[in-house]
């Protein structure tokens, strides 16, 4: 699973190969967007625990959990997977600042 926080649709990085690997590896993608185009079904706003409730699968406190992004975003990530009871020993970042 992987979820991509993004401000607009236009802004999702690499997002034709996300699609490919989605569709080539049966990966689900959760696309949240803080500026959604008219029509949008998917989900708005930002990476939260209650964004992340929706969509893990049952038993997703035994899984491993990879976050890259700026530091704002990686730090509601961590809190809501936390928040969640996922471990902090299951939870691994790398975080970035544009420049």
């Amino acid at each position: 699973m992987l979820f991509a926080g993004n401000r607009d649709w236009d802004s999702v990085i690499l997002r034709d190969r996300v699609e490919e690997l989605a569709t080539r590896m049966n990966l689900t993608v959760v696309h949240a967007l803080e500026e959604p185009p008219p029509g949008w079904a998917g989900e708005r706003g930002y990476l939260d625990a209650d964004l992340l409730a929706r969509h893990l699968p049952a038993g997703f406190r035994r899984f491993q959990y990879f976050a890259c992004g700026p530091t704002p975003m990686l730090a509601a990530v961590e809190s809501a997977l936390v928040g969640l009871d996922v471990p902090a020993d299951r939870i691994h970042t790398e975080r970035f600042d544009w420049v």
